[in-house]
C-alpha cells in the first residue's frame, strides 16, 4: 500500500526489465558480428547460404536438446505444438533464410537501411496482435532512433566486397526478413511466455531443421562431400589431415560462430528479452548493429569518428529511451 502511494517501482519488475535489456543487447550485438561473418562467407563461393541454413538449424537443434536433458521436463501442450511450428516458420525459417540469400543480392549500405525498417513494424504487429497502444513518446522514440541510424549508416565508409549493386529480389527478401521477425516478437510473446527459453527453443530449432531440409540437404551434401574430397587429396603416408588452405580454416571459425553464438547463444536471449520488455523494445535494439561496425571500422583504422556520428548515436539511445518511458499495456 505504501509502495503504491508513493510510487515506487517494483524491484522485480524493475531487475526483469534490465535482464530483458541486457539480453537484447547481447543479442544484437551477437548479431551485429553475424553479418561480417555471414557476408564473408558469401563471399567466399564455398559454402550456399541454404547448406549454412541447415548446419545453423541443425548445431542449434543439437545444442538446445543437449541442454534440455540437464534441465526440468516441461510438457508442451498439443495446440502449442502446433504454434510452436507456425513461430517457427515465421520467426526463424524466414527471416534467417531470406537474409542468407538476400545478403548475396544487396550491398551493405542497402542492407543495413532496410534492416532499419524492423522496429518500426514491430510496433505497428505489437499493435494489430498484443493492443499495446501506439502512443507520441512511442512513436517520436522509434523516429529519433531511426533517423540516427541511417545518419550513420550514411555517415560511414562501408568496406569492399560482395556485390555492387543491390537486386530488386534483394530488396525483397530483406523487406520479408524484417517484416517476418516483426511478426514473431509481436504475434508470438503470449506463447513464448508460457514455457522456459531451453523448451521453447529446442521445439523452434526442431521444427525449423525439420522444414529445411527439403531446401537445404542437397547443398550440405555437396559441400560436405567437398570437403571430405578435398581433405583426402591433402593428406599424404597416413597422416592427420591438415586444413586445406588458411582461408578454408577461417571460414570454419566463422561458421563456428554462427552456429553457437550467433544461432544458439543469440536465440536463448531472444525469448529472455521478448518476456521482460515490450516487443517494439527488443527490435530497437537492433540498432546496436551499425553502431558496432562503426566503433569496429574506427578501431582498425577504416573509419573516423566524426561530429555526424556522435550525434546520431545520441539519437539512436534517445528513442530507446523514450520509447523505454512510452505507456505500455497494462500487465496482468
Amino acid at each position: 500500500m505504501l509502495r503504491s502511494a508513493l510510487s515506487l517501482p517494483n524491484p522485480t519488475r524493475m531487475n526483469k526489465t534490465v535482464i530483458g535489456h541486457l539480453a537484447s543487447l547481447a543479442t544484437y550485438t551477437i548479431f551485429g558480428l553475424n553479418i561480417v561473418m555471414c557476408k564473408d562467407i558469401a563471399n567466399s563461393d564455398i559454402l550456399t547460404p541454404y547448406a549454412l541454413f541447415l548446419l545453423r538449424a541443425g548445431g542449434a537443434t543439437l545444442l538446445f536438446w543437449c541442454v534440455s536433458l540437464f534441465m526440468p521436463k516441461e510438457k508442451v501442450s498439443r495446440a502449442d505444438m502446433w504454434r510452436i511450428v507456425l513461430a517457427s516458420f515465421i520467426g526463424l525459417f524466414v527471416p534467417q533464410m531470406t537474409f542468407l540469400v538476400a545478403i548475396t543480392m544487396t550491398t551493405s549500405i542497402d542492407t543495413s537501411i532496410l534492416s532499419s525498417l524492423t522496429p518500426i513494424m514491430t510496433m505497428f504487429v505489437s499493435a494489430i496482435f498484443l493492443k499495446e497502444p501506439i502512443t507520441w513518446k512511442k512513436v517520436i522514440g522509434v523516429a529519433l532512433s531511426f533517423i540516427g541510424v541511417i545518419t550513420l549508416i550514411l555517415n560511414t565508409i562501408h568496406a569492399d566486397g560482395g556485390v555492387s549493386q543491390t537486386q530488386p529480389m534483394g530488396i525483397f527478401l530483406i523487406f520479408l526478413n524484417c517484416l517476418s521477425f516483426a511478426v514473431y516478437l509481436g504475434a508470438f510473446r503470449p506463447l513464448i511466455s508460457r514455457y522456459s527459453v531451453v523448451t521453447f527453443m529446442k521445439w523452434m530449432f526442431l521444427f525449423t531443421m525439420l522444414i529445411s531440409l527439403p531446401f537445404c540437404l542437397t547443398d550440405t551434401v555437396g559441400f560436405v562431400g567437398s570437403m571430405m574430397d578435398a581433405c583426402n587429396g591433402t593428406m599424404a603416408d597416413g597422416a592427420v589431415c591438415p586444413p586445406v588452405t588458411d582461408a578454408f580454416g577461417s571460414l570454419m571459425w566463422e561458421v563456428l560462430y554462427v552456429v553457437v553464438f550467433a544461432t544458439f547463444v543469440a536465440y536463448f536471449l531472444i525469448p529472455i528479452g521478448q518476456k521482460n520488455i515490450r516487443p517494439t523494445l527488443v527490435s530497437m535494439y537492433s540498432y546496436v548493429q551499425p553502431i558496432l561496425a562503426v566503433i569496429i571500422s574506427i578501431s582498425v583504422g577504416l573509419d573516423v569518428i566524426t561530429w555526424q556520428k556522435v550525434v546520431a548515436i545520441v539519437f539512436v539511445f534517445t528513442g530507446v529511451a523514450i520509447v523505454n518511458r512510452s505507456r505500455a499495456l497494462q500487465r496482468q
